[in-house]
């Protein structure tokens, strides 16, 4: 049961208007794309980072979870209320603050809609790289919080990248101000780095600098069809080690292929069993020379078929064929679960064999695509939980898929964070030491484990961490 002193404080910040209790208000700030279902105590909207402070301080005194909240839209239950508490939503502080075109920076607050961002800097000539899929409605605060990537992160690179400075308000109520606005600075730690990818366990991000680049003047789209992912694999790494370095290079397997086909505008082979989709940007003479090379490097290698967009609206129809996959899965079964995991880029075709294998093993069927040039491979296994002892299933097709991913040198999430859905996987990848340190972190900011907890570990203090040497079979 809500304090009543804590509600009325909550009032006295924000208003009683920005202070929800209905259990409707609750049930929709309870959510993310996991699809699972949380209820928050109390939902509070925020202006300010002043409001933020005061209400992280409350939260201390009354001994209550806070969790900070922009779209919902994550894949790891990351801003689920998990255990109860105070949500904290920050869509309303949502204004972009200063777009310096002369030293290449735009300052927002985390409420701001990621694809609205990249609009207005472009207007003025500026770029802003970081592009996941959700960048209609994911916000740039959600970014940070997840160090979300995209297709163009093979060439530009992820979140963090471009983050330069931070303000957060500490798990005590603090409010800090880490890096800067200028390009360099190794004044003292590195807390921008610490603070981005933390999920909002460690604080609440209230404002964002973030480093621009000039637009490129021109780019060019290409969908390229193979008859194995072995060939697919070696246009990449053919690719790459002529020192072409595409902005994008996506990859769709077979089992995916099967999804879309007859579903999209542009035909498919039906020997096709991989394709690339290749985008390179920068000044149309440079683009040309570089379209004329890529096809020249990848003839030998066996490819179908090959389609150079000749202008915007061939480049979105090629486009068309990677976005028509999500919608296309569920024609195999009704619920998927969406992993994001990350090989290097030799391993993709071992990783997509050992994908089709572990498919086999538990007859259940699971769907690859992602960027083919990072080696981030989005792994969907499509069930229907319906049947008796799926879940079972899938938490060992799961584990499988991870340990899997590990041995071969990689990491079990790419974009996506570990919330809660991989935090009985996370001792796979980061050894006990490891996690003791990122524990002993967690204690000394948030003494009183109220900022987001729940997520990333299991364990919710250093002397609760164990020093397991293996993972049990059924780590649900």
């Amino acid at each position: 049961m809500l304090n009543k002193d804590l509600l009325l404080s909550l009032e006295r910040i924000v208003g009683p208007e920005n202070v929800l209790t209905e259990q409707s208000d609750r049930l929709i700030h309870g959510y993310d794309a996991t699809q699972k279902q949380y209820m928050p105590d109390v939902v509070v909207y925020v202006e300010n980072s002043l409001q933020v402070s005061e209400i992280v301080k409350l939260a201390n005194q009354y001994n209550i979870p806070i969790l900070p909240r922009g779209a919902g839209s994550g894949f790891t239950g990351g801003s689920l209320p998990v255990q109860g508490g105070i949500v904290v939503v920050l869509t309303r502080m949502n204004a972009i603050l200063d777009i310096d075109e002369d030293n290449l920076t735009a300052t927002v607050e985390p409420g701001v809609v990621t694809a609205h961002l990249q609009r207005e800097v472009e207007k003025s000539g500026l770029f802003y790289p970081p592009d996941p899929a959700s960048k209609e409605f994911s916000t740039i605060g959600g970014n940070v919080a997840e160090c979300a990537g995209g297709p163009r992160c093979v060439k530009y690179g992820v979140t963090k990248d471009y983050i330069l400075g931070l303000e957060v308000v500490t798990p005590t109520g603090d409010i800090l101000h880490t890096g800067g606005v200028t390009m360099k600075n190794v004044a003292g730690y590195d807390l921008t780095k610490l603070f981005v990818g933390s999920e909002g366990t460690l604080g609440i991000v209230t404002r964002i600098t973030v480093k621009l680049l000039p637009k490129p003047a021109a780019k060019k789209t290409m969908l390229v069809q193979f008859s194995s992912i072995d060939s697919a694999a070696r246009a990449v790494s053919t690719i790459i080690r002529n020192k072409i370095i595409p902005t994008t290079l996506e990859f769709l397997d077979a089992t995916t292929i099967e999804c879309i086909r007859g579903k999209t505008g542009l035909p498919v082979l039906e020997k096709c069993r991989a394709l690339l989709i290749i985008e390179v940007d920068g000044d149309q003479e440079i683009l040309e020379k570089q379209t004329d090379k890529i096809l020249g490097l990848l003839t030998p290698l066996g490819i179908l078929e090959s389609r150079v967009a000749a202008d915007h609206t061939e480049a979105e129809a090629i486009w068309d064929v990677r976005r028509s996959v999500s919608p296309s899965m569920r024609k195999i079964n009704p619920d998927k679960f969406n992993e994001d995991i990350v090989v290097p880029r030799s391993k993709v075709p071992d990783m997509i064999r050992a994908l089709e294998k572990i498919s086999s093993t538990y007859d259940v069927p699971i769907v690859n695509f992602g960027h083919a040039g990072d080696g981030n491979i989005h792994v969907n296994v499509m069930v229907d939980l319906q049947q008796p002892g799926m879940q079972a299933t899938v938490d060992k097709v799961l584990l499988e898929i991870f340990q899997t991913t590990v041995d071969m040198g990689g990491s079990i999430s790419g974009e996506h964070g570990i919330g809660t859905a991989k935090a009985p996987f996370l001792r796979l990848e980061i050894d006990p030491a490891t996690l003791h340190y990122m524990q002993m972190l967690k204690k000394a900011l948030d003494p009183n484990n109220i900022m987001n907890p729940g997520k990333i570990f299991l364990e919710t203090s250093p002397e609760q961490l164990a020093f397991p040497t293996q993972l049990q079979d059924d780590p649900q």
